[in-house]
Protein backbone atom coordinates (compact mmCIF):
# COMPACT_ATOMS: atom_id res chain seq x y z
CA UNK A 1 0.00 0.00 0.00
CA UNK A 2 1.26 3.29 -1.44
CA UNK A 3 -0.09 6.40 0.00
CA UNK A 4 -3.36 5.18 0.86
CA UNK A 5 -3.70 3.54 -2.16
CA UNK A 6 -4.83 -0.23 -2.05
CA UNK A 7 -3.63 -2.79 -4.38
CA UNK A 8 -7.28 -3.46 -5.54
CA UNK A 9 -8.17 0.23 -6.45
CA UNK A 10 -4.95 -0.63 -8.80
CA UNK A 11 -6.12 -3.05 -10.39
CA UNK A 12 -9.57 -1.65 -11.17
CA UNK A 13 -7.77 1.31 -12.24
CA UNK A 14 -5.96 -1.10 -15.05
CA UNK A 15 -8.51 -3.40 -15.25
CA UNK A 16 -11.18 -0.23 -16.11
CA UNK A 17 -8.00 0.87 -18.62
CA UNK A 18 -8.02 -2.61 -20.29
CA UNK A 19 -11.36 -2.82 -21.02
CA UNK A 20 -11.42 1.09 -22.55
CA UNK A 21 -8.84 -0.35 -24.90
CA UNK A 22 -10.73 -3.73 -25.66
CA UNK A 23 -13.58 -1.62 -26.17
CA UNK A 24 -11.86 1.04 -28.79
CA UNK A 25 -10.23 -2.32 -30.68
CA UNK A 26 -13.47 -4.07 -30.94
CA UNK A 27 -15.29 -0.32 -32.21
CA UNK A 28 -12.80 -0.17 -34.05
CA UNK A 29 -12.69 -3.52 -36.21
CA UNK A 30 -16.66 -3.92 -35.70
CA UNK A 31 -18.21 -0.88 -36.78
CA UNK A 32 -21.57 -1.31 -34.40
CA UNK A 33 -22.74 2.07 -35.60
CA UNK A 34 -22.91 1.39 -39.51
CA UNK A 35 -24.56 -2.26 -38.62
CA UNK A 36 -27.24 -0.47 -36.33
CA UNK A 37 -27.60 2.34 -39.13
CA UNK A 38 -28.28 -0.45 -41.41
CA UNK A 39 -30.66 -1.86 -38.98
CA UNK A 40 -32.71 1.67 -38.83
CA UNK A 41 -32.81 1.58 -42.51
CA UNK A 42 -34.39 -1.36 -42.62
CA UNK A 43 -31.46 -3.47 -44.00
CA UNK A 44 -31.00 -6.36 -42.32
CA UNK A 45 -26.78 -7.32 -42.74
CA UNK A 46 -25.40 -9.80 -39.88
CA UNK A 47 -22.65 -8.21 -37.54
CA UNK A 48 -20.46 -11.29 -38.91
CA UNK A 49 -20.78 -9.71 -42.00
CA UNK A 50 -19.37 -6.62 -41.34
CA UNK A 51 -16.22 -8.83 -39.40
CA UNK A 52 -16.02 -10.59 -42.88
CA UNK A 53 -15.74 -7.34 -44.77
CA UNK A 54 -12.78 -6.22 -42.79
CA UNK A 55 -10.49 -9.27 -42.95
CA UNK A 56 -11.47 -9.28 -46.11
CA UNK A 57 -10.44 -5.69 -46.35
CA UNK A 58 -13.56 -4.10 -47.73
CA UNK A 59 -14.48 -1.03 -46.25
CA UNK A 60 -17.82 -1.73 -44.80
CA UNK A 61 -19.25 1.74 -45.71
CA UNK A 62 -18.74 1.99 -49.41
CA UNK A 63 -20.99 -1.53 -49.42
CA UNK A 64 -23.63 -0.28 -46.51
CA UNK A 65 -24.20 2.75 -47.35
CA UNK A 66 -25.05 2.55 -50.86
CA UNK A 67 -27.18 -0.69 -50.34
CA UNK A 68 -28.88 1.56 -47.86
CA UNK A 69 -29.87 3.72 -50.60
CA UNK A 70 -30.58 0.79 -53.10
CA UNK A 71 -33.34 -0.59 -50.58
CA UNK A 72 -34.67 2.86 -50.05
CA UNK A 73 -35.41 3.04 -53.94
CA UNK A 74 -37.15 -0.12 -54.14
CA UNK A 75 -33.88 -1.61 -55.66
CA UNK A 76 -33.37 -5.54 -55.31
CA UNK A 77 -29.56 -5.53 -54.79
CA UNK A 78 -27.78 -8.06 -52.79
CA UNK A 79 -24.49 -7.31 -50.97
CA UNK A 80 -22.44 -9.94 -52.50
CA UNK A 81 -22.64 -8.41 -55.70
CA UNK A 82 -21.93 -4.51 -54.30
CA UNK A 83 -18.90 -6.41 -52.35
CA UNK A 84 -17.54 -8.48 -55.57
CA UNK A 85 -17.97 -4.89 -57.18
CA UNK A 86 -16.04 -3.15 -55.06
CA UNK A 87 -13.31 -5.78 -54.82
CA UNK A 88 -12.98 -6.03 -58.90
CA UNK A 89 -12.12 -2.47 -58.38
CA UNK A 90 -15.53 -0.53 -59.45
CA UNK A 91 -17.50 2.38 -58.40
CA UNK A 92 -20.26 1.24 -55.79
CA UNK A 93 -21.74 4.33 -55.14
CA UNK A 94 -21.70 5.40 -58.64
CA UNK A 95 -23.45 2.41 -60.35
CA UNK A 96 -25.94 2.51 -57.52
CA UNK A 97 -27.25 5.99 -58.35
CA UNK A 98 -26.76 4.64 -61.94
CA UNK A 99 -29.45 2.31 -60.96
CA UNK A 100 -31.49 4.30 -59.03
CA UNK A 101 -31.24 6.65 -62.15
CA UNK A 102 -32.24 4.64 -64.55
CA UNK A 103 -35.28 3.26 -62.19
CA UNK A 104 -36.70 6.50 -61.54
CA UNK A 105 -36.58 7.03 -65.49
CA UNK A 106 -38.05 3.70 -66.77
CA UNK A 107 -34.91 2.94 -67.99
CA UNK A 108 -34.10 -0.62 -67.90
CA UNK A 109 -30.47 -1.34 -66.42
CA UNK A 110 -29.38 -4.39 -64.83
CA UNK A 111 -26.51 -4.20 -61.94
CA UNK A 112 -24.81 -6.68 -64.50
CA UNK A 113 -24.84 -4.12 -66.89
CA UNK A 114 -24.08 -0.90 -64.75
CA UNK A 115 -21.06 -2.53 -63.27
CA UNK A 116 -19.67 -4.12 -66.31
CA UNK A 117 -19.80 -0.60 -67.96
CA UNK A 118 -18.28 0.83 -64.96
CA UNK A 119 -15.71 -1.77 -65.23
CA UNK A 120 -15.22 -0.87 -68.47
CA UNK A 121 -13.92 2.80 -67.80
CA UNK A 122 -17.11 4.71 -68.67
CA UNK A 123 -19.19 6.79 -66.07
CA UNK A 124 -22.76 4.89 -65.66
CA UNK A 125 -24.16 7.51 -64.41
CA UNK A 126 -23.50 10.24 -66.86
CA UNK A 127 -24.61 8.01 -69.08
CA UNK A 128 -28.13 7.36 -67.39
CA UNK A 129 -28.12 11.14 -67.11
CA UNK A 130 -27.37 11.34 -71.19
CA UNK A 131 -29.84 8.70 -72.27
CA UNK A 132 -32.69 11.20 -70.62
CA UNK A 133 -31.19 14.61 -70.99
CA UNK A 134 -29.57 14.15 -74.80
CA UNK A 135 -25.98 16.14 -75.06
CA UNK A 136 -24.98 18.18 -77.86
CA UNK A 137 -21.49 17.99 -79.32
CA UNK A 138 -20.16 20.79 -81.36
CA UNK A 139 -17.64 20.32 -83.93
CA UNK A 140 -14.84 22.70 -84.70
CA UNK A 141 -15.39 24.13 -88.19
CA UNK A 142 -14.78 21.87 -91.40
CA UNK A 143 -14.35 22.75 -94.58
CA UNK A 144 -15.00 20.89 -98.09
CA UNK A 145 -14.03 21.86 -101.32
CA UNK A 146 -16.77 22.09 -104.22
CA UNK A 147 -16.59 20.85 -107.78
CA UNK A 148 -15.99 24.41 -108.68
CA UNK A 149 -12.93 24.94 -106.38
CA UNK A 150 -14.35 27.10 -103.56
CA UNK A 151 -14.02 25.83 -100.30
CA UNK A 152 -16.44 25.90 -97.93
CA UNK A 153 -16.64 25.61 -94.25
CA UNK A 154 -19.37 24.46 -92.03
CA UNK A 155 -19.66 24.09 -87.91
CA UNK A 156 -22.53 21.29 -86.54
CA UNK A 157 -24.14 20.90 -83.44
CA UNK A 158 -24.53 17.10 -83.04
CA UNK A 159 -27.40 15.78 -80.76
CA UNK A 160 -26.37 12.08 -79.19
CA UNK A 161 -28.01 10.30 -76.37
CA UNK A 162 -26.40 7.58 -74.73
CA UNK A 163 -27.19 3.87 -75.77
CA UNK A 164 -26.55 1.48 -72.67
CA UNK A 165 -26.74 -1.75 -75.01
CA UNK A 166 -23.78 -0.31 -76.56
CA UNK A 167 -21.49 1.16 -73.85
CA UNK A 168 -18.95 -1.62 -73.55
CA UNK A 169 -16.94 -1.95 -76.37
CA UNK A 170 -18.69 1.09 -78.45
CA UNK A 171 -16.83 4.47 -79.79
CA UNK A 172 -16.71 7.46 -77.96
CA UNK A 173 -17.49 11.05 -79.00
CA UNK A 174 -13.92 11.62 -81.10
CA UNK A 175 -15.50 9.06 -83.82
CA UNK A 176 -18.94 10.60 -83.89
CA UNK A 177 -16.86 13.57 -84.45
CA UNK A 178 -14.74 12.02 -86.88
CA UNK A 179 -17.81 10.73 -89.32
CA UNK A 180 -19.41 13.93 -89.02
CA UNK A 181 -17.07 16.01 -90.36
CA UNK A 182 -16.12 13.14 -93.21
CA UNK A 183 -19.85 13.14 -94.50
CA UNK A 184 -19.68 17.17 -93.97
CA UNK A 185 -16.08 16.86 -96.32
CA UNK A 186 -18.12 14.49 -98.96
CA UNK A 187 -21.54 16.49 -98.97
CA UNK A 188 -19.53 19.50 -99.72
CA UNK A 189 -17.08 17.91 -102.68
CA UNK A 190 -20.31 16.20 -104.29
CA UNK A 191 -21.54 19.46 -104.78
CA UNK A 192 -21.33 21.21 -108.37
CA UNK A 193 -21.06 24.99 -107.30
CA UNK A 194 -20.75 25.95 -103.70
CA UNK A 195 -23.70 28.44 -103.72
CA UNK A 196 -26.09 25.22 -103.64
CA UNK A 197 -24.41 24.63 -100.00
CA UNK A 198 -24.54 28.23 -98.75
CA UNK A 199 -28.55 28.37 -100.16
CA UNK A 200 -29.00 24.63 -98.38
CA UNK A 201 -27.63 24.22 -95.78
CA UNK A 202 -30.01 21.74 -94.31
CA UNK A 203 -28.58 19.62 -97.43
CA UNK A 204 -25.76 18.65 -95.61
CA UNK A 205 -27.28 17.49 -92.20
CA UNK A 206 -29.57 15.40 -94.22
CA UNK A 207 -27.09 13.53 -96.28
CA UNK A 208 -24.86 13.01 -92.99
CA UNK A 209 -27.84 11.97 -91.15
CA UNK A 210 -28.66 9.62 -93.29
CA UNK A 211 -25.85 7.74 -93.59
CA UNK A 212 -26.23 5.73 -90.22
CA UNK A 213 -23.17 7.56 -88.79
CA UNK A 214 -23.90 6.22 -85.17
CA UNK A 215 -23.66 2.47 -85.70
CA UNK A 216 -21.12 1.21 -83.45
CA UNK A 217 -20.82 3.69 -81.28
CA UNK A 218 -21.76 3.99 -77.49
CA UNK A 219 -24.42 6.88 -79.07
CA UNK A 220 -27.82 7.42 -80.57
CA UNK A 221 -27.88 10.31 -82.83
CA UNK A 222 -30.75 12.26 -82.52
CA UNK A 223 -30.07 14.97 -85.19
CA UNK A 224 -27.43 16.89 -86.97
CA UNK A 225 -27.94 20.88 -87.20
CA UNK A 226 -25.43 23.19 -89.43
CA UNK A 227 -24.51 26.14 -87.02
CA UNK A 228 -22.95 28.06 -89.43
CA UNK A 229 -21.66 28.39 -93.00
CA UNK A 230 -18.42 30.40 -94.38
CA UNK A 231 -17.12 30.67 -97.76
CA UNK A 232 -12.73 30.52 -97.35
CA UNK A 233 -10.53 30.28 -100.28
CA UNK A 234 -10.81 29.54 -104.16
CA UNK A 235 -8.99 26.81 -103.85
CA UNK A 236 -9.60 26.00 -107.52
CA UNK A 237 -7.73 29.31 -108.68
CA UNK A 238 -4.97 28.78 -105.84
CA UNK A 239 -4.10 25.50 -107.55
CA UNK A 240 -4.39 26.73 -111.21
CA UNK A 241 -1.97 29.83 -110.19
CA UNK A 242 0.93 27.03 -108.50
CA UNK A 243 0.36 25.08 -111.66
CA UNK A 244 0.81 27.71 -113.58
CA UNK A 245 3.86 29.11 -111.72
CA UNK A 246 5.10 25.77 -111.99
CA UNK A 247 4.68 25.39 -115.46
CA UNK A 248 6.78 28.91 -116.24
CA UNK A 249 9.51 27.44 -113.92
CA UNK A 250 9.69 24.38 -115.68
CA UNK A 251 9.60 25.92 -119.27
CA UNK A 252 12.50 28.59 -117.98
CA UNK A 253 14.00 25.56 -116.94
CA UNK A 254 14.37 23.79 -120.59
CA UNK A 255 15.10 27.09 -122.11
CA UNK A 256 17.86 27.64 -119.65
CA UNK A 257 19.03 24.10 -120.58
CA UNK A 258 18.69 24.80 -124.30
CA UNK A 259 20.64 28.18 -124.09
CA UNK A 260 23.08 26.10 -122.28
CA UNK A 261 23.82 24.00 -125.23
CA UNK A 262 23.46 26.35 -127.52
CA UNK A 263 26.56 28.01 -125.76
CA UNK A 264 28.06 24.96 -125.48
CA UNK A 265 27.81 24.24 -129.06
CA UNK A 266 29.31 27.75 -129.99
CA UNK A 267 32.17 27.26 -128.05
CA UNK A 268 32.54 23.89 -129.30
CA UNK A 269 32.48 25.62 -133.10
CA UNK A 270 34.76 28.13 -132.04
CA UNK A 271 37.09 25.81 -131.42
CA UNK A 272 36.96 24.05 -134.19
CA UNK A 273 37.37 27.29 -136.24
CA UNK A 274 40.55 27.85 -133.80
CA UNK A 275 41.76 24.32 -135.14
CA UNK A 276 41.20 24.52 -138.86
CA UNK A 277 42.95 28.12 -138.33
CA UNK A 278 45.96 26.43 -137.25
CA UNK A 279 45.93 23.88 -140.08
CA UNK A 280 45.99 26.63 -142.47
CA UNK A 281 48.57 28.66 -140.57
CA UNK A 282 50.54 25.15 -140.35
CA UNK A 283 50.41 24.60 -144.21
CA UNK A 284 50.94 28.06 -145.44
CA UNK A 285 54.10 27.62 -143.10
CA UNK A 286 54.85 24.54 -145.36
CA UNK A 287 55.03 26.84 -148.52
CA UNK A 288 58.20 28.38 -147.75
CA UNK A 289 59.91 25.35 -147.08
CA UNK A 290 57.96 23.47 -150.32
CA UNK A 291 59.82 26.64 -152.30
CA UNK A 292 63.24 26.05 -151.17
CA UNK A 293 62.92 22.74 -151.62
CA UNK A 294 62.07 23.31 -155.64
CA UNK A 295 64.51 25.99 -155.98
CA UNK A 296 67.52 23.69 -154.47
CA UNK A 297 66.09 20.75 -156.49
CA UNK A 298 65.54 22.80 -159.86
CA UNK A 299 61.98 22.28 -160.04
CA UNK A 300 61.46 25.96 -160.18
CA UNK A 301 63.49 29.04 -161.33
CA UNK A 302 64.12 32.25 -159.88
CA UNK A 303 62.32 33.93 -162.80
CA UNK A 304 59.00 31.84 -161.20
CA UNK A 305 59.61 32.95 -157.75
CA UNK A 306 60.14 35.92 -158.88
CA UNK A 307 56.34 36.19 -160.92
CA UNK A 308 55.11 34.02 -157.54
CA UNK A 309 55.73 37.11 -155.53
CA UNK A 310 54.31 39.69 -158.27
CA UNK A 311 51.65 37.22 -158.44
CA UNK A 312 50.84 37.79 -154.73
CA UNK A 313 52.00 41.52 -154.14
CA UNK A 314 49.17 42.14 -156.86
CA UNK A 315 46.81 39.80 -154.88
CA UNK A 316 47.29 42.31 -151.77
CA UNK A 317 47.03 45.33 -153.40
CA UNK A 318 43.58 44.45 -154.94
CA UNK A 319 42.29 42.88 -151.39
CA UNK A 320 43.73 46.60 -149.70
CA UNK A 321 41.88 48.19 -153.08
CA UNK A 322 38.19 46.14 -151.78
CA UNK A 323 38.69 46.80 -148.13
CA UNK A 324 38.93 50.19 -148.60
CA UNK A 325 35.89 50.71 -150.98
CA UNK A 326 33.74 48.46 -148.69
CA UNK A 327 34.40 50.91 -145.69
CA UNK A 328 33.86 53.80 -147.85
CA UNK A 329 30.26 52.49 -148.99
CA UNK A 330 29.49 51.51 -145.34
CA UNK A 331 30.44 54.92 -144.09
CA UNK A 332 28.02 56.86 -146.90
CA UNK A 333 25.59 54.41 -145.76
CA UNK A 334 25.59 55.34 -142.62
CA UNK A 335 25.35 59.13 -142.76
CA UNK A 336 22.32 58.64 -144.79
Amino acid sequence: MIAGITSGTVLLILGIIAGFIVLTIFLTFVPIALWISALAAGVRVSIFTLVGMRLRRVIPSRIINPLIKAHKAGLQVQINQLESHYLAGGNVDRVVNALIAAHRANIELTFERAAAIDLAGRDVLEAVQMSVNPKVIETPFIAGVAMDGIEVKAKARITVRANIDRLVGGAGEETIVARVGEGIVSTIGSSTNHKKVLENPDMISQTVLSKGLDSGTAFEILSIDIADVDIGKNIGAELQTEQAEADKKIAQAKAEERRAMAVATEQEMKARVQEMRAKVVGAEAEVPLAMAEALREGNIGIMDYMNYKNVQADTGMRDSISKIGSEKTTNDDKQI
